[in-house]
């Protein structure tokens, strides 16, 4: 299985961006509704973006952004997200977030979709791993979380994770000391809702490991460390410490013979021990995710060593942002990139910074000491 290049996409195929989560994305999510604007910088001339109607007055000094910085996108936009558009353009190919029903609706695609279904379940993963040999976490699958029983719940090992089946965003996860945690845990979910126990993982670091299709295989796109807090993603940092992509081949493979389409990741627990590093999957994520976004803007410069991270900012306005001073340069090979400029007006930003370690921790200061 070859690593993927700098363009997921074939040479020259035209797409219809559309990278809306709303129909995918878990309440409460800060700017969820102009998460949209950071496929920008991953598209290219010929492509067409759709973008919420509420990006329309920072497209400007976005887009003035990504030309300086050397990065190629497309300013066909299409000013509002409807997935109805997808099927519209007659030789452009879809590229969403998530290939979910309403996805499907505007592009038919059965088998694309029933993949994503299907893996898209905690619960279908780890059955899947088990059967054809992927070292995951022990855990117990429930139909629904009413048939958690008394003797399940005193026989657990502790700390354990009670999950969701399908969560995004780490919204569903409880970590619970004991079986007092657990019991509170289960009233949380409804009584139908599909969950899993699963033992606590002892990991210091997690990847995420990302591939792409390519004429119907799966190719390795890029390994990242996840910065974390808590369970919600804040950020990933590459190159990592180690790419054990042979951990989870077997299954991207699997999920391209079935016909998955994009991008999808897994979570991977790197696990020290004294007689050696083990890897356990916890998770796959068929989608785009936010560690793809600034992957593939890296991935078009030539960034080797880069960091991605979530700010927070007073200001409402990419106008107001000033980085002259420290804007990524192909000359330098370092400075900062704006991955997601959208939600500037929700008061967040996310940035790439490119660069050395030491450079990372200087841009990394110079933007908290402005934003």
């Amino acid at each position: 299985m070859s690593s993927a290049n700098a363009n997921i996409y074939a040479a020259n195929e035209k797409h219809i961006v559309n990278h809306d989560i709303m129909h995918c994305t878990a309440e409460g999510v800060v700017g969820n509704h102009l998460y949209s604007g950071r496929a920008l910088g991953i598209t290219e001339s010929y492509d067409i973006i759709q973008l919420s109607e509420k990006l329309k007055p920072l497209f400007q000094c976005a887009s003035g952004h990504y030309e300086r910085v050397g990065l190629t996108h497309t300013r066909d936009v299409i000013w509002n997200v409807e997935m109805d558009h997808l099927g519209k353009y007659i030789g452009f190919h879809p590229s969403v977030f998530f290939f979910g029903p309403q996805q499907y609706f505007s592009w038919g695609d059965n088998e694309w979709l029933a993949i994503v279904d299907y893996i898209n379940s905690k619960n279908n993963f780890i059955q899947l791993a088990n059967q054809i040999g992927i070292k995951v976490p022990m855990t117990l699958a429930f139909d629904n979380v009413d048939k958690i029983d008394h003797t399940t719940i005193e026989n657990t090992i502790y700390p354990c994770y009670l999950k969701a089946a399908v969560s995004v965003s780490g919204v569903g996860i409880y970590r619970c000391e004991n079986s007092q945690e657990l019991r509170k845990a289960i009233t949380c979910f409804d009584s139908h809702i599909p969950v899993q126990i699963q033992e606590e993982v002892q990991a210091k670091t997690f990847l995420n490991m990302q591939y792409k299709i390519e004429s119907g295989f799966a190719l390795r796109l890029a390994c990242t460390e996840q910065l974390l807090d808590g369970f919600v993603h804040q950020g990933n940092a590459y190159p990592a410490c180690c790419e054990p992509w042979e951990s989870v081949d077997p299954m991207a493979a699997w999920m391209a013979e079935r016909g998955m389409k994009g991008v999808f990741a897994f979570d991977v627990a790197v696990i020290e021990k004294p007689d050696g590093v083990t890897f356990s999957a916890i998770e796959c994520n068929p989608r785009y995710n936010g560690a793809t976004y600034p992957t593939l803007i890296a991935q078009k410069l030539g960034i080797k060593q880069w960091v991605a991270k979530t700010y927070t900012t007073q200001y409402r306005n990419l106008k107001d942002i000033n980085i002259d001073h420290i804007e990524y340069s192909k000359k330098s090979g370092y400075g900062i990139i704006i991955v997601n400029w959208g939600t500037i007006l929700e008061g967040k930003l996310m940035v790439l910074l490119a660069g050395n370690k030491e450079q990372q921790q200087y841009l990394d200061a110079e933007l908290i000491s402005f934003l």
